[in-house]
Order: structure tokens, then sequence, then C-alpha cells
């Protein structure tokens, strides 16, 4: 069930975005994984501590975390299950930004509301094009980037995108 729920946000093709207070582990980080970006509190702490228990991260873990953040960094915090602090999880890549508590779920708000500001066809080819790119070779990746281009250049978006670029003008994006 987790599989399916945290594959459905990863391919939702909306923005998710993962607000982590306190503790993130085992199933809680791997749907934060599953998220396109994620901010943290200071103290949080994030991990995949099932080896202590005989486990696995088995609801896709073992394949996002060594996407986010290194094949080495990774295997290293599966196969310890070791957590990590809110600091050391920015240093890797695991959190996106560090955000004070009393502001997490405004400045979750403001991130999310940053981001669909821009095209929403751009920003889901965007995230499609870094999904399914991973699996591919650098040339297929580079190749799968540069269709996705050609589909974004014939929107209604990147005209009106391109025009407000020229004019020096704000864009008004309809998602066309």
């Amino acid at each position: 069930m987790a599989v399916s729920v945290n594959h459905k946000i990863e391919t939702l093709g909306k923005v998710a975005v993962a607000a982590i207070n306190g503790y993130a582990l085992g199933g809680g980080l791997e749907l934060a994984e599953a998220c396109m970006l994620r901010l943290a509190v200071p103290d949080a702490r994030l991990g995949h501590p099932e080896v202590r228990i005989g486990a696995i991260a088995g609801f896709g873990g073992t394949t996002r975390l060594p996407r986010l953040i290194g094949k080495g960094r990774a295997t290293e915090l599966l196969v310890t299950g070791r957590l990590v602090t809110a600091q050391e999880a920015l240093q890797i890549g695991l959190v996106t930004r560090i955000v004070e508590p009393e502001n997490l779920l405004s400045a979750a708000e403001d991130f999310v509301l940053e981001i669909v500001s821009q095209s929403a066809v751009a920003i889901r080819m965007t995230w499609e094009a870094i999904h399914r790119g991973m699996n591919l070779t650098l040339e297929e990746s580079t190749l799968l980037g540069a269709d996705y281009f050609g589909l974004v250049a014939a929107t209604e978006d990147f005209r009106e995108g391109t025009k407000s670029f020229l004019e020096k003008s704000t864009p008004s994006f309809k998602g066309r």
C-alpha cells in the first residue's frame, strides 16, 4: 500500500513539498522522499533505521534515497540505520531548506506558491524529465530533456514567458 501511495505522490504531476517537523524515519522518510522537495525544522532527525530491527526500507527508500543523495551516502545510512540531523540532511541534499518550527507550514506554502507561479506545464515536464531521466544514460536523459523542451516550446505558456522576458514584464501563465 505505501509503495502505491509513494508512487502516486511522486507521479502526481503536481508540486508536493514535505514539511518535516520532528522525526522522519522509515516509512515517514520514504513518504518525504517521494515529494519533489523537503523542508525540515532545525531539530529534525531523518533516517532509515529499519536494519536495526532486521528489516529494509521496503517502500522505496532503497531506490529514492540513493537518487537523492548518491549511492555511497545512501548505502551508509541504509546499512547502519544512522539518523542524520537537519543540518546534515541539508548538506547531503536530503532536504532543501531548514526552517524554524513556527514558520514551517507557511514556508512550505510559500515554497509551493513560488513554484506554482511558474508555468504548470514547464514544472510538470521538468519533474517528469528529472524523474524519468534518472533511469537513463546521460545521453538518453539529455535527449529526453530536449524532447520535453520541444513539447514545452509549443505551448502558450512558452510564448507568454518568452514575450514577457523580452518585454521585461511578469508572465501570466495559463498552464497551456
